[in-house]
């Protein structure tokens, strides 16, 4: 199964390769205003794919207010089965000090809040797509008042990563773009995705992630 994998579109929609399944895993648009939706909608009813899967991100309030994906699988604390493969999505992140109140979508105040909602995943998905990262796997930012990198990722979803899915995808922290295979002591494989499609300057540089399973 061919599988595209892109987050934090933030207003920038690009032309994909269509395969079996795209997934997308949150910040869809520019400013948050419904015409913008409406303009994500019609980006994604052209990308030629057998099933397309939609989570929500910090940024994206009308979806936590009603609005309905037109053209692919919206998932909110949620599973769909494709192909035999169990997928989960879940939007949730941690607000943090500064944080824009116009991009609070999805978010808790403390981690206890978070873990509250991570442990609904079900130990038998076999694909995970949230919009933050777990802690310690492609979720660095630097902190430039201390000069030092942080892991910004959730330490409770971290915690419920024992299953081992197949593949994990999300975004929200820009600047861990990549893929990364974690073996467990089971000998389970995961595949890592930080899917995020703008950098740290909201540019949109990195291109689509593409695997297989």
């Amino acid at each position: 199964m061919i599988i595209d994998c892109i987050s934090d579109l933030h207003g920038f929609y690009p032309k994909l390769d269509g395969g079996d399944l795209l997934i997308i895993a949150g910040d869809l648009t520019t400013s948050d205003r419904l015409d913008q939706y409406e303009a994500f909608d019609a980006w994604l009813r052209d990308q030629q794919y057998r099933k397309k899967i939609v989570i929500a991100g910090n940024h994206d309030n009308h979806l936590q207010n009603g609005y309905k994906i037109k053209y692919g699988t919206y998932l909110q604390d949620s599973a769909v089965i494709f192909d035999g493969y169990r997928i989960w999505g879940s939007p949730w992140t941690k607000r943090f000090k500064g944080m824009n109140p116009q991009s609070m979508a999805f978010t808790c105040e403390d981690e206890e809040q978070l873990k509250d909602q991570f442990c609904s995943i079900p130990s038998n998905t076999d694909i995970l797509v949230t919009h933050c990262p777990s802690f310690g796997t492609m979720d660095e930012v630097y902190d430039g008042l201390n000069g030092e990198y942080i892991n910004c990722g959730s330490p409770s979803l971290a915690a419920v990563l024992d299953f081992c899915p197949k593949l994990f995808v999300f975004g929200h922290i820009h600047e861990g773009y990549g893929q990364w295979v974690r073996a467990s002591y089971k000998g389970k494989k995961t595949l890592f995705v930080n899917a995020s499609h703008v950098n740290e300057h909201y540019e949109p540089v990195n291109p689509p992630i593409r695997t297989v399973l």
